[in-house]
């Protein structure tokens, strides 16, 4: 609770803040002479980094660079106490700069110099700091000397072979060797610890065939030290031999007894890890067991980010790199073999050293103006802000009435000369600190103009006119404008003054001409420019070209008669189908026209007359039509029709100059038509060899041309003819021209900056083209810096489109320049862009979400914004994540896909309308705020729900007619009844009749209705709508169908009729029956033909042997058997006997020749038994073979 003295000092915060009125900063113009006689306290340009650990083997080099006028001086502390280096021989100070060089002589120790160094720059404007530099000799301290004795261990067992190599500064890089200098294979069983330990999840016997040796390597010294190496005893139940091992058995047979995984590191059931927000997180779980354990990791609560996560040491170690907050929580680790699994819980906490949310920059006011400075940080504990003045602290420095601090923000108030000091704001806690500078400049500076002086302006009568007056003073001085140094000040009616000292007018007359004087003025002083107006007439083309049609051969004559302002001098130019027209032998212009005799094809075309002054143009164009002139010779000109040109001959180059060459050429036959251009070909063999690529054309009148070239280019040419046929072949190529290198030309394009990541940003730019190299060793040299900084720019050399820039800010905007260079020189710089570091996911969220005036299909809602500043990265919008969660119509099933809205906003109090829902439903909703790349958490949910509405049309609505007067009605509920359905209203009249409209009202169980027609007939319009509490809902019209005759028609689908459906089914089932048969038929086996003919009557008397058997040698002997492919004629027939009728028992017999000699019994007995042929053909089961 807040005592009374709380409440109010509160209060008073609270209204300095609501009615604090704040001057914008002032912006110094880069002038030169202005920058020269600009005041400026002290900046910290350049220092070395806050852990600085150097080489013992250099000098010591500690760096501090600093800008201001007058240009500051430098003194050092160390450890807190000043740092006299002028009584130290050893140590050196650069001139023009605070960077401090220590060399040492024989017997000096560089570690007499450790500890704590800062460094303050100094001009008469105040103090500026550097960070706290901590110093330190890099250390490779030597490996103790030990005796290991040999480590004795059973087959099956864990070990842990330690390395505790000696403490180095920085520390040592640590890996596992043997004797021999190779490297100790890791795997899934065998692997190094974190901590530089050996750790084997179960020994084998082969393990003790080597040692294992410890090596450490110190960074600095770029050093190894080995550790005595451990030699192993394995002890093994069973003999070991060394063929008995293979991959698959790694014991060779032996019994080794397997045990469940237990952690080797680290122990326990859980632990716990701290790390600070963007340094690495790594975790570790080795485990023992047999057979060896497999690792695997998971985050209670949460799924592993893949995107960061990266598993390494066959899955025994996690990594993270570049750690945030959401990262704190539980990770388990499982080991697991066939026997059992054990887990390892690390809870990891996320702390942050302070880090920036509004870093103070300078201020640079006026006298008698306002500002602020403000410094806020946050991080994990939450930092304390401290202010110092000029490296004091502000509680101690003497007191100034008009600055006021408030937390993290000093405000001033009516600043004064002489007021100008460097403040600087530390924020830190127990994980660091950070130490920013900004100065508060007070300039006082008369005014001073900025432009030319006695600036002459020509202007077109009645055009809009600017005059430009750049000034700066300190204080903005006020500006007046005068006309012929008379009258008051000029502003209003035609005249207009801006903010930057430009007068405008709106519309120029002949009465405005003369001089115009601009004066600004301060209590410092006075500053005046002239320009001087001078109103012409406007250039026009009093008589323009007109549209013409002339026969070939004729003369041509196109006007263009010009009126302008005397005193301005005037060019005209002539162009044919927008490209420059050649005025040759033939062609003649005067001051007023263009003629053009003996008129062929090739001179048509579209001309324009283009009249330019210095401050205006006009311009007007004509199109010339060439009709065919009589023929001359019918005979010839019948008998050889126009074609293609030949190719030019004999190309040669003159006139060879840097970047220019003349082409000449002798032009081919044109084959009765008149060549109406040439196109100027060429190939380089340096950039892209063999490819052919246009140059530029001409006009067919002309055969020598000078050709504009590229510098670093191997030319060689070649021309092509054009009539109004075609192209002719190309020429011959010309022999090689090849220009000497230059500097580029040509500017990057496209040059642009944005963030992949919150802390970079990737400037790209597109590669200059091959020919605007201009020489060898094409690079780039990029500038940044950021925007409104007063940084130096940051320069770098690259071969690649593309240079990433590191360790930046979260999306603060960068100026961006790029330059290209080769062998021979710098091209020109770009102009400046602007382009964005990365953009980070927003920490704060909207608060406080409320829903109020819920409607049917609408709902209004509310929010707390975030601070802008939070979303760290550009807003886009806060975006709305709602969706329905259910519908109060009971047993309706709903999509709860999540539906998005954004609002784009910047109010102190938003608010939205969502639209678009579905009423009687409940609804959920939570709300981010959205940069480009991320989103915040979400915000508090809220549910609703909506008003119960009309409902929808019905699903559907047929009419079916089912006699000659009667229709049958059918339909189905809506989809989203809106609401709860209390019945249905359906209405109808007569086709063409609206007055006797009737209707039906149904209760809602109700679907279908049967209507009986006056007459056979008659055709109604129908309209179907269902209802709630709510009212009626979205209709359903139909018409009954029209029917064109008065038979009975059932208009109900054949497919859902019973009878149709029994004839299908009866249909498939013959089918079936069918196809069974036909298989059986295709399938009986041992058939063998009988006779040409089986259903023929068997003689009276068989023909037999003389043993009585059948005789079988017959013609039928050569038939194929049932089944087999049938002869090529397709006349050999299958006989549908099989031997089991004719038989006796199956005992029938082959001869050695493979003839049957088993003896038939008389087909009557079978008859006998299974009736005649005549009662197998009425048998239903013959009747289906019969079919077959």
């Amino acid at each position: 609770m807040l005592g009374q003295g709380g409440r109010v000092a509160l209060t008073v915060m609270a209204s300095v803040l609501l009615l604090w009125r704040e001057a914008a900063s002032i912006e110094v113009p880069l002038d030169p002479k202005i920058q020269q006689d600009l005041k400026q306290p002290p900046t910290i340009t350049k220092q070395s980094v806050k852990d600085y650990i150097v080489d013992p083997r250099d000098n010591i080099i500690i760096e501090c660079e600093a800008k201001g006028n007058p240009v500051p001086t430098f003194s050092w502390r160390r450890n807190g106490k000043f740092f006299n280096i002028g009584k130290n021989p050893m140590v050196t100070m650069r001139k023009r700069s605070g960077t401090l060089e220590i060399g040492f002589r024989s017997g000096e120790r560089p570690e007499d110099y450790e500890g704590e160094y800062q460094c303050f720059a100094s001009n008469d404007f105040g103090v500026a700091l550097s960070n706290k530099i901590l110093l330190r000799v890099s250390k490779a301290p030597l490996w103790p000397k030990e005796v290991l004795d040999p480590v004795s261990v059973t087959e099956g067992s864990s070990l842990v072979l330690p390395c505790n190599p000696p403490p180095g500064l920085p520390p040592p890089l640590t890996f596992w060797m043997n004797s021999f200098m190779i490297p100790i294979r890791q795997d899934s069983r065998v692997s190094m610890g974190l901590n530089g330990d050996l750790y084997f999840s179960n020994v084998l016997a082969q393990d003790a065939e080597t040692d294992y040796s410890c090596n450490a390597r110190f960074p600095f010294t770029h050093t190894i030290q080995q550790k005595n190496p451990f030699t192993l005893k394995v002890h093994t139940k069973e003999p070991y031999n060394e063929t008995s091992y293979n991959a698959s058995d790694p014991y060779g047979g032996r019994k080794v007894a397997e045990t469940t995984p237990t952690f080797l590191s680290p122990t326990g059931r859980e632990s716990s890890k701290m790390v600070l927000r963007d340094e690495k997180l790594q975790l570790e779980c080795i485990a023992a067991g047999l057979p060896t354990p497999t690792i695997k990791w998971f985050k209670r609560g949460a799924e592993l980010p893949a995107r960061k996560v990266k598993l390494e040491n066959h899955n025994k170690t996690l990594k993270i790199i570049g750690v945030s907050e959401e990262d704190a929580g539980e990770y388990v680790c499982l080991a697991n073999n066939h026997l059992g699994s054990i887990h390892h819980s690390i809870f990891v906490q996320v702390k942050a050293a302070p880090y920036w949310l509004d870093k103070p920059s300078n201020l640079v006011l006026a006298p008698d103006e306002n500002g602020r400075l403000v410094c806020r940080a946050t991080g994990n504990p939450k930092p304390n802000i401290q202010w110092l003045i000029n490296g004091q602290p502000l509680e101690t420095a003497p007191p100034y009435p008009n600055r006021e601090v408030l937390g993290d923000t000093i405000i001033f108030r009516s600043v004064q000369i002489g007021s100008s000091a460097v403040y600087q704001c530390n924020a830190s806690n127990q994980h660091g600190y950070l130490l920013a500078n900004a100065f508060v400049s007070v300039l006082d500076m008369p005014p001073r103009m900025l432009g030319p002086k006695n600036l002459l302006i020509k202007v077109i009568e009645n055009n809009r006119t600017l005059l430009d007056c750049p000034f700066f003073g300190s204080p903005i001085p006020v500006l007046r404008w005068f006309k012929n140094g008379q009258g008051s000040g000029l502003d209003g009616g035609q005249y207009r003054l801006y903010i930057n000292g430009t007068l405008e007018i709106k519309r120029a007359r002949a009465e405005d001409e003369g001089t115009y004087t601009c004066v600004a003025n301060s209590i410092l002083g006075t500053a005046e420019n002239q320009v001087r107006l001078e109103v012409k007439e406007p250039t026009r083309i009093v008589r323009a070209p007109e549209h013409q049609s002339a026969v070939r051969g004729s003369t041509v004559r196109l006007d263009c008669k010009v009126t302008s302002d005397p005193s301005l001098p005037i060019t005209v130019v002539w162009t044919k189908d927008e490209k420059p027209l050649n005025l040759g032998w033939r062609l003649k212009k005067d001051d007023e026209s263009l003629t053009i005799p003996n008129v062929n094809e090739g001179d048509e075309g579209k001309y324009t007359c283009a009249v330019n002054s210095e401050i205006d143009q006009d311009s007007a164009s004509a199109r010339l039509t060439v009709l065919e002139e009589g023929l001359l010779h019918p005979s010839v000109s019948s008998a050889l029709p126009p074609d293609r040109p030949d190719p030019p001959v004999d190309l040669d180059l003159s006139d060879p100059a840097a970047r220019s060459v003349r082409l000449t050429w002798i032009p081919g036959d044109d084959h009765r038509s008149p060549i109406t251009e040439f196109l100027v070909q060429f190939e380089e063999n340096r950039w892209d060899p063999g490819r052919w690529q246009n140059m530029s054309t001409y006009p067919g009148d002309l055969n020598s041309v000078i050709l504009q070239l590229k510098p670093y280019v191997n030319y060689q040419f070649r021309v092509i003819a054009i009539n109004s046929v075609g192209q002719s072949e190309p020429s011959r190529s010309s022999r090689r021209y090849k220009t000497s290198g230059a500097a580029p030309d040509a500017i990057p394009r496209d040059l642009r900056g944005w963030g992949s990541k919150k802390d970079n940003m990737e400037i790209a730019w597109e590669s200059l083209p091959d020919l605007d190299r201009n020489g060898p060793n094409l690079h780039y040299s990029v500038w940044w810096r950021r925007k409104d900084s007063g940084e130096e720019w940051n320069n770098v050399t690259t071969f690649q489109p593309i240079h990433v820039v590191h360790n930046t800010e979260t999306y603060v905007p960068y100026e961006i320049k790029i330059q290209a260079m080769n062998d021979f020189g710098s091209g020109p710089e770009s102009n400046m862009v602007i382009g964005y570091s990365g953009e980070d996911k927003p920490s704060e969220t909207p608060t406080d979400l409320r829903v109020s005036q819920v409607k049917d299909k609408t709902a209004s809602i509310y929010w707390k914004p975030v601070d802008l500043s939070s979303v760290h990265g550009e807003f886009k919008e806060y975006r709305l994540y709602y969706w329905r969660e259910s519908s109060q119509v009971p047993g309706l099933v709903v999509s709860k896909k999540k539906m998005t809205k954004g609002f784009y906003t910047t109010v102190a109090e938003p608010s939205g309308m969502l639209s678009d829902l579905v009423p009687f439903s409940r609804y959920k909703m939570f709300m981010v705020v959205a940069n480009n790349r991320f989103e915040s958490q979400p915000s508090n949910e809220v549910e609703f729900t909506t008003m119960e509405g009309v409902p929808d049309a019905p699903k559907f609505f047929r009419i079916n007619r089912r006699g000659l007067d009667t229709i049958y009605l059918e339909w189905d509920k809506p989809l989203e009844p809106n609401g709860i359905l209390i019945g249905y209203r359906l209405k109808y009249q007569t086709v063409n009749d609206s007055s006797q409209q009737k209707l039906e009202t149904f209760l809602p169980n109700v679907t279908q209705f049967t209507l009986r027609l006056p007459s056979r007939s008659t055709r109604y319009k129908f309209s179907l709508s269902a209802l709630t509490q709510m009212g009626t809902g979205e209709e359903y019209a139909e018409e009954s169908p029209h029917f064109a005759n008065e038979a009975y028609i059932d208009q109900v689908d054949i497919a859902t009729q019973g009878w149709f459906i029994g004839l299908m089914c009866a249909i498939a089932l013959i089918i079936l029956i069918l196809l069974i048969v036909c298989f059986i038929k295709r399938s009986r086996g041992g058939k063998y033909p009988v006779r040409d003919k089986k259903d023929l009557p068997l003689d009276p008397v068989d023909q037999k042997d003389q043993d009585g058997s059948f005789d079988y040698h017959s013609d039928e002997d050569n038939k194929p058997l049932q089944g087999s492919q049938t002869s090529l004629d397709g006349n050999v027939k299958e006989s549908d006997d099989s031997l089991v009728d004719y038989g006796e028992g199956g005992d029938g017999q082959f001869n050695e020749d493979g003839s049957f000699i088993g003896q038939y019994t008389v087909k009557k007995d079978k008859d006998e038994t299974e009736g005649n042929e005549s009662s197998e053909a009425t048998s239903p089961v013959n009747a289906i073979y019969s079919l077959a």
